[in-house]
């Protein structure tokens, strides 16, 4: 059998959208039998993003009571279908789960009419990772990186990913290497996090934001060059300050707020400068001004990525031996649904800085 965690309606109907917040239940289900060119996965952690908090929240399209949450995680191949190209390629072998599907390597977007469709939680895709046992076709899966624990494996698909597009793909290989200038805003969500590991390894000079002086420290520990608080006047000002010599401005903005994130970037961009937009957790929409438009920013959206980022992503990370930044590792079975809520209520809170990640098993709380 194996236990799985779902989202739950009250009173036997769906609630409104941002008035509800649905609780956890878990089931227990026969273990999965592969099929096909499928692998048997016990999974060892996972790890929340915010589209789970939004799915509580019933903030989220395509919420489903009866597929398990999260899209992330870490776990070692116990079985196999009779398609699978090799049994002893997969079996033993800890594994990393590509979080979505639909989109194979396209840099454009998912080729699949259907788009992209993400683990967790939803009607479009019947997989989720907060579970004990699942079964996964083998070319969605990547070996996971040696150098990694449990935990931090599991903090690494969809927030690398995310963010590896976003910096890689979208700002530019020229524009986000040896020597760039990058912004990184919001700093201590995963994706933020990830970008700044992504954009110190490639030998750029990163700086960041935040309204947390405790956070632009840490980023300034793992390698950011420096950063301001965004609510202190003149902060631009005071960050084009900070550029090292033969720097005026920033070559690419990688940004998860939206709101006025157009109207920053005209001032701190060069012409040409690229913003990368893979989110708009301040507002839904961003007015584009003709500064924009004379200084010829390129504005970028970006949203999670493909099989082959997935795959590239992974690779770097072995590579170059990085690390995702895990806030807190939750050491549970996974029917603690009182000790998972309150990973909830640290995302809620906005009190991480990283990944909240549940390793299956034990009966301790740890932060890494």
């Amino acid at each position: 059998m194996s236990k799985a965690v779902f989202i739950a309606p009250i009173d036997g109907k769906p609630g409104k959208p941002g008035q509800v917040y649905y609780p956890l239940t878990v089931r227990t289900l026969p273990q999965p039998t592969p099929q096909g060119s499928e692998l048997l996965i016990k999974l060892t952690a996972a790890s929340l993003n915010h589209r789970d908090l939004f799915l509580r929240q019933h903030l989220y399209p395509g919420l489903t009571f009866d597929v398990p949450l999260l899209a992330d995680g870490v776990g070692v191949v116990i079985g196999a279908g009779p398609n699978v190209s090799s049994t002893d390629k997969w079996q033993g072998k800890r594994v990393l789960l590509n979080p979505g599907v639909g989109w194979k390597d396209s840099p454009d977007g998912p080729e699949d009419a259907g788009g992209y469709r993400i683990m967790g939680g939803t009607k479009v895709y019947n997989k989720g990772t907060l579970q004990e046992y699942i079964t996964i076709d083998e070319s969605e899966v990547e070996e996971a990186p040696g150098h990694l624990s449990d935990a931090e494996a599991a903090a690494l698909p969809l927030t690398g990913l995310t963010a590896w597009r976003a910096l890689v793909t979208k700002a530019g290989e020229r524009n986000s290497k040896d020597g760039a200038a990058v912004l990184i805003t919001g700093i201590g969500g995963g994706v933020a996090l990830m970008a700044l590991r992504f954009a110190v390894a490639r030998g750029a000079h990163v700086f960041v934001t935040s309204s947390s002086q405790e956070k632009i420290q840490k980023a300034v520990e793992l390698g950011a060059a420096g950063g301001v608080n965004y609510k202190e006047d003149g902060w631009d000002k005071k960050l084009l300050g900070m550029l090292p010599p033969g720097k005026a401005n920033f070559d690419a903005i990688i940004d998860g707020a939206g709101g006025d994130s157009i109207e920053k970037a005209v001032k701190l961009l060069k012409a040409g400068g690229v913003l990368s937009i893979y989110g708009m957790t301040v507002s839904p929409k961003m007015p584009f001004s003709m500064q924009a438009v004379l200084k010829n920013i390129d504005v970028r959206g970006s949203t999670m990525g493909s099989r082959k980022e997935f795959l590239d992503m992974v690779s770097y990370v072995k590579a170059k031996n990085i690390y995702p930044v895990v806030s807190r590792t939750l050491q549970v079975e996974i029917d603690d649904l009182a000790a998972i809520d309150g990973l909830f209520e640290d995302m809620k809170q906005g009190t991480q800085f990283g990944k909240l990640v549940i390793e299956f098993g034990t009966t301790s709380s740890s932060k890494l």
